[in-house]
């Protein structure tokens, strides 16, 4: 008897111990972000070596069809790296992206493209997965809105089902330029200005189809908004998201995510996060940020609510909702994962 009581005894212990043990591994792990959109944080998530495969800026991130993840950044010894998921690095390309800045995938007939805007060639390009240029497109000059070609810094394309190309120029004249599959010119709006209608920083850009009809969502960064347009250019609604100096606007199923690079000024010492949008565009979840508050329906303004990010610049969302966070002068550091809890 005596036996039988120290063996379930000692087994009881075993067990809370392994529990205990468990629960303590869970909890030195930090968990960022609010709601049912919280996320554990892998710093070390890429494996690639500085010294093979070194970054300067990482820009921006997508993932193919393959569920691979393809990595922007502007060190012209490999412009693109591109790992798995569980961060190996699987292939790498680019040696003419100075200023590669942003990266956007598109899918045509089951064969995928990516187009890449370079800030300092003041170009954008469509590209085959490995690199092969397809399509270069120029400063337009003949709209008489640009007197040279240094004028047209473009930082983020969205791609139309029937391959228009809209282009932001965000670091430029301010313009959302719309051009058809072959690179011909059909039209522009906004450019820099006080109204509405108007951009201060047009950083990004995506077409939005969450609520049925297209519409472009387009970043005015220094002016901690997203504004909405219609197809043709016309204002539709601005969403406000005081504090929040962000990157481009990122969809992955009903939820808008985007990377803050800096709160709540544009020096801020402590700086940056990732905030998380629903489909109604209410901030549900901040990684890294205060808890989003709204008295009377109106946001109020957010900050970091600690540094775990140096500038980050975007944000990319995988097929199993976990994250990636790519930082732009950050000390060369690589993506963060964020894996969904």
């Amino acid at each position: 008897m005596e036996r039988r009581k120290f063996i379930q005894q000692s087994t009881a212990f075993t067990a809370s111990f392994f529990i205990a043990k468990d629960m303590f591994a869970k909890s030195d792990e930090p968990i960022y972000g609010h709601g049912n959109m919280r996320y554990r944080m892998d710093k070390a998530w890429s494996k690639a070596s500085p010294i093979k495969n070194p970054v300067n800026d990482c820009h921006e991130m997508v993932q193919d069809s393959r569920g691979r993840i393809l990595l922007l950044t502007n060190e012209t010894k490999n412009n693109v790296l591109i790992y798995n998921k569980s961060g190996e690095l699987l292939d790498s390309w680019g040696h003419d992206f100075p200023g590669g800045h942003g990266l956007t995938l598109v899918n045509e007939n089951g064969t995928e493209f990516l187009f890449i805007t370079d800030i300092v060639k003041h170009q954008v390009y469509k590209t085959t997965m490995d690199g092969k240029i397809l399509l270069t497109i120029n400063a337009p000059l003949e709209t008489g809105i640009y007197k040279k070609a240094e004028e047209f810094v473009p930082t983020e394309t969205t791609i139309d089902t029937n391959g228009d190309i809209f282009i932001a120029d965000g670091y430029g004249a301010q313009y959302t330029l719309h051009y058809d599959k072959d690179g011909k010119l059909k039209g522009y709006f906004g450019g820099r200005g006080e109204g509405d209608e108007h951009f201060d920083n047009a950083h990004g850009i995506v077409i939005d189809r969450r609520n049925g009809a297209p519409t472009l969502l387009i970043t005015d960064r220094t002016r901690n908004c997203f504004k909405r347009f219609s197809m043709d250019g016309k204002l539709m609604e601005i969403i406000k998201l005081p504090g929040a100096f962000v990157c481009r606007p990122v969809i992955k199923g009903d939820y808008l995510y985007a990377a803050v690079l800096c709160s709540p000024t544009l020096g801020a010492e402590i700086n940056g996060f990732t905030t998380i949008l629903d489909k109604n565009n209410k901030v549900i979840s901040n990684i890294g940020g205060t808890v989003p508050v709204y008295n009377d329906g109106v946001l109020q303004p957010m900050t970091p609510a600690e540094k775990i990010f140096s500038h980050p610049h975007d944000v990319c969302v995988d097929n199993d909702e976990n994250l990636y966070v790519a930082q732009w002068a950050s000390g060369k550091v690589y993506p963060y994962k964020f894996n969904r809890v």
